[in-house]
């Protein structure tokens, strides 16, 4: 938290009652010719030589490529207790996950193209820091070789309270705040209707997209059972905050719906007075009237509930866009594929309405099943007539068609369906990523082999 944000806090208006909640989720409408695509991706920091995790701080560090970053291209530094914790250019930012992930939270762009450009410029510029340190980048859903003590701890104040808490909600949360890495895409919505159908859509969906991205088949460097350990670990992180959230698909489903959700998820904090104060397990209903014994007598602002929103971590998530968090992390060209297959179903009236008509009639069981048959079959997964390699397909072929009729194109007049490239690949195939990472440490490949072959 920078002295800024701090100062800014001061002075705002406490929220007085729901209504104002739900307006917030509800400003986030904007008119189609507004949308854009933000993409966020994460990945693990290491050390050439060692092939250790990279450290917080130190000379070779996760401090130290900060602060290369900062001072040789130009990004603005934001500081927690004396830390170098986030960096900020032109509407980009770059944050740390609580195991030391590297996170590019991309500007809000209009077309995939410059999503994909913007990746480019990022990992040139860490290429560019890194290599004289002999440090290196590379993108799983999960680190397959270290074990969570291993693993750098960010110290946030935010993140401290969450590690206290996490085992008492269940087994995998901290391996979720150490030793995962996603990709994800934010997109907006033009109404309430609008949001509710792209909600739908794409939270039924999204066990296929865990599939085709599937990629942490790996833990401490042998075979874990899974193709997406990520999806997994999410199924035993918190119940209250995670999951498929069923109730999006109640007829009474909007954005007052949500915000009642949001309301009964139990709080990890509250920043007050400059510091961050533990609300774990408290409840937010108790902090709008005024009744939160860690801040008594006091009301949450606007910025509380953002936080707050940020606390949530169910496979689709709702702030003032919507974020499609069922992807493991992976290479450069299924970082730009995750928005090119969510915008071609998504952004295009024509793709969603098909889209929606493929999920519409799967039933709260057959979507919960699909869950966990994506984390542990991938591609190869199926729930009674659901079978995964044949939705993936139809809806790669419904995104492709989508993203041609955007007619979004480069200087060398190419649209955007070529992002989908790498996913057509795999769901043809009815393999994901994981399958080849499987194969390479059957053929013998030690870790060495494999950082080497499929790091940025």
């Amino acid at each position: 938290m920078t002295q800024l944000d701090a100062s800014a806090r001061q002075n705002l208006e406490p929220v007085e009652d729901k209504a104002e909640l739900t307006a917030y989720l509800r400003s986030g409408c904007k008119p189609k010719d507004q949308w854009r695509i933000g993409t966020e991706h994460e990945k693990f920091g290491f050390l050439r030589d060692t092939l250790e995790p990279l450290p917080f701080s130190g000379e070779r560090s996760i401090q130290a490529v900060l602060d290369g970053l900062s001072r040789q291209f130009g990004w603005g530094r934001l500081e927690e207790e004396g830390h170098l914790v986030a960096l900020k250019k032109e509407g980009a930012s770059i944050t740390l996950e609580p195991g030391g992930q590297f996170e590019l939270s991309g500007a809000p762009l209009s077309h995939i193209h410059q999503t994909c450009n913007e990746v480019h410029d990022h990992l040139d510029q860490l290429k560019t820091i890194c290599e004289p340190m002999n440090v290196g980048f590379i993108g799983f859903g999960a680190a397959p070789y270290w074990t969570r003590e291993q693993m750098p701890k960010v110290p946030k104040p935010r993140y401290e309270i969450m590690r206290r808490y996490m085992p008492k909600r269940g087994n995998l949360g901290l391996d979720m705040m150490h030793r995962t890495a996603t990709v994800q895409v934010n997109l907006d919505f033009e109404s309430e209707e609008d949001m509710v159908q792209k909600f739908r859509t794409s939270l039924a969906l999204q066990p296929i997209a865990t599939a085709m991205f599937a990629n942490s088949p790996l833990t401490e460097g042998k075979p874990n059972g899974f193709r997406s350990w990520r999806a997994h670990i999410w199924t035993d992180t918190d119940p209250d905050r995670t999951g498929m959230l069923h109730f999006v698909f109640d007829d009474d489903f909007g954005f007052e719906r949500y915000t009642e959700y949001m309301l009964d998820v139990p709080m990890y904090f509250v920043w007050r007075d400059g510091k961050y104060l533990d609300a774990t397990g408290k409840s937010f209903r108790d902090f709008l009237e005024g009744k939160l014994d860690v801040a008594p007598g006091q009301k949450p602002n606007i910025e509380d509930w953002k936080d707050h929103l940020s606390t949530a971590f169910p496979e689709v998530r709702l702030k003032t866009f919507l974020e499609m968090r069922g992807a493991d992390s992976g290479s450069w060209g299924r970082i730009c594929a995750l928005p090119a297959l969510w915008v071609g179903l998504l952004y295009d009236s024509q793709s969603l309405a098909e889209a929606w008509d493929l999920v519409k009639d799967w039933t709260q069981e057959e979507r919960e099943a699909l869950r966990g048959a994506a984390a542990k079959d991938g591609m190869a997964a199926e729930v009674g007539r659901i079978k995964v390699q044949d939705v993936a397909l139809k809806a790669l072929e419904i995104s492709s068609a989508g993203l041609k009729r955007r007619a979004e194109q480069d200087t060398m007049g190419a649209d955007e369906s070529g992002f989908l490239a790498p996913l057509f690949d795999i769901a043809r195939k009815g393999e994901s990523f994981a399958c080849q990472l499987l194969r390479d440490v059957e053929a013998g490949a030690d870790q060495r082999t494999l950082f080497e072959r499929y790091a940025f």
